[in-house]
């Protein structure tokens, strides 16, 4: 009886995922694509700092810049990988050479989704959010 016990548990644990991550790097050019698809203009993942931001140009994957429907604006800088480490140095590079009126918001417009360092230019509605999240792509 607890052998079949153990064997529910673990058989809905897998059909779950339960420890299951994925940790495959996010790409520039894959997610270009979907928010393209998404609504979002000008997207560019050209290297050039002009078009993509300081930060995302020299990120270790590269970066992308796109304006949102809500003609907000995006920009990604992935790293190689997602250790914390990678994406901290990225986050604080963001910091470092952001405006100093900016500074005390960038925890309102900044986030981290696995390789991904995710800043907007102003609060971004939720919808934009969730597309962007939705479109991360490896």
């Amino acid at each position: 009886m607890i052998r079949r016990l153990v064997l529910l548990v673990a058989v809905a644990a897998l059909v779950a995922g339960c420890g299951v991550r994925n940790s495959t790097p996010f790409s520039p050019k894959a997610t270009a694509a979907c928010l393209g698809t998404h609504g979002f203009t000008s997207v560019t993942t050209s290297p050039d700092p002009g078009k993509v931001g300081f930060v995302a140009a020299f990120a270790d994957d590269g970066g992308l810049r796109a304006t949102s429907p809500d003609r907000n604006v995006l920009t990604i800088a992935f790293a190689a990988d997602a250790e914390p480490s990678s994406t901290s140095s990225l986050e604080e590079s963001f910091r470092s050479h952001a405006p100093k009126s900016l500074r005390p918001h960038l925890g309102d417009i900044m986030s981290v989704n696995r390789n991904a360092v995710i800043v907007w230019t102003i609060s971004p509605s939720s919808t934009d959010s969730d597309t962007v999240n939705r479109c991360l792509r490896s």
